[in-house]
């Protein structure tokens, strides 16, 4: 129990600091247009999930490959989309099911090919395809688009 409650807070200190870190950095060139798509990963919501108290059983988590309304010179481009989500200690718990966006809609999202625009997956809180909940805590979700990987943090509550 205790190496649980030593890498909780180790992935709360990192994550207070990554973005410190990152910004002292200094900014760089973007990548050539067509180069690479920008990605964009949203805060999931609810955030802290609960399921037994929310009206939907669901959290939503946004992404949006490219630049929608600019989307013209990367239309037709497939890019291969994976998210998935972590507990801390680095195990895979489960992966999302992309909704409402016609293309893969109710597919899990693993190496899903989507074009420019904005998507919503859904999670449950199960593990993996069961019917067991995850236990409250923090939780990474990551998302892969065409190799390049950004993630963001979530709260479990029961």
């Amino acid at each position: 129990m205790k190496h649980r409650w030593a890498a909780l807070i180790a992935v709360l200190a990192l994550g207070a600091l990554v973005p410190r870190f990152a910004a002292a950095q200094g900014t760089q060139n973007p990548p050539p247009a067509g180069e690479r798509p920008g990605v964009q990963l949203g805060q999931n919501y609810p955030n802290p999930f609960s399921p037994a108290t929310t009206i939907s059983p669901f959290t939503t988590i946004p992404f949006t490959i490219g630049d929608p309304p600019g989307c013209t010179s990367d239309a037709g481009r497939q890019h291969r989309v994976t998210l998935r989500i972590y507990n801390v200690l680095a195990q895979l718990v489960a992966i999302p099911v992309l909704q409402g966006s016609g293309v893969g809609e109710g597919q899990q999202a693993v190496n899903v090919p989507l074009t420019c625009g904005t998507y919503t997956a859904a999670w449950n809180g199960n593990y993996m395809d069961t019917s067991q909940e995850v236990p409250s805590g923090v939780y990474i979700y990551l998302l892969e688009v065409d190799g390049r990987t950004i993630g963001k943090k979530m709260i479990v509550m029961r």
